[in-house]
């Protein structure tokens, strides 16, 4: 599956952005979706997840009760609405594709993830 990520852009602090995963080349509903980030000299963190069948969703602390992670199967696409930006949350934002066979599962690692977007760049000025 090919992934492409989009909706990063310079946002003020407060402010909302929504990114989009697009996938194609095989139906997104065989896989666990993943938001993922990295800063300059960070490691790379999950900042959200979404299970095989929506049924659960993951956050990392920092941006639980501002980032709504959701995906479309129909329309073979992911999502993470991102609002009350903070300038922490300035990185590069990736998407992933998890190919595992449980329903409900969703890895924190990110070498568990098949399949990887190109990253867009999310800005946040305070």
């Amino acid at each position: 599956v090919q992934l492409q990520a989009s909706g990063g852009g310079l946002v003020q602090a407060g402010g909302s952005l929504r990114l989009s995963c697009a996938a194609s080349g095989r139906s997104f509903r065989s896989y666990v979706m993943g938001w993922f980030r990295q800063a300059p000299g960070k490691e790379r963190e999950l900042v959200a997840g979404i299970s095989r069948n929506g049924g659960r969703t993951y956050y990392v602390d920092s941006v639980q009760g501002r980032f709504t992670i959701s995906r479309d199967d129909d329309k073979n696409t992911g999502y993470l609405q991102m609002n009350s930006l903070k300038p922490e949350d300035t990185a590069v934002y990736y998407c992933a594709a998890d190919a595992t066979t449980l329903t409900e599962y969703i890895s924190f690692n990110y070498r568990s993830y098949d399949y990887w977007g190109q990253g867009t760049q999310v800005t946040v000025s305070s």
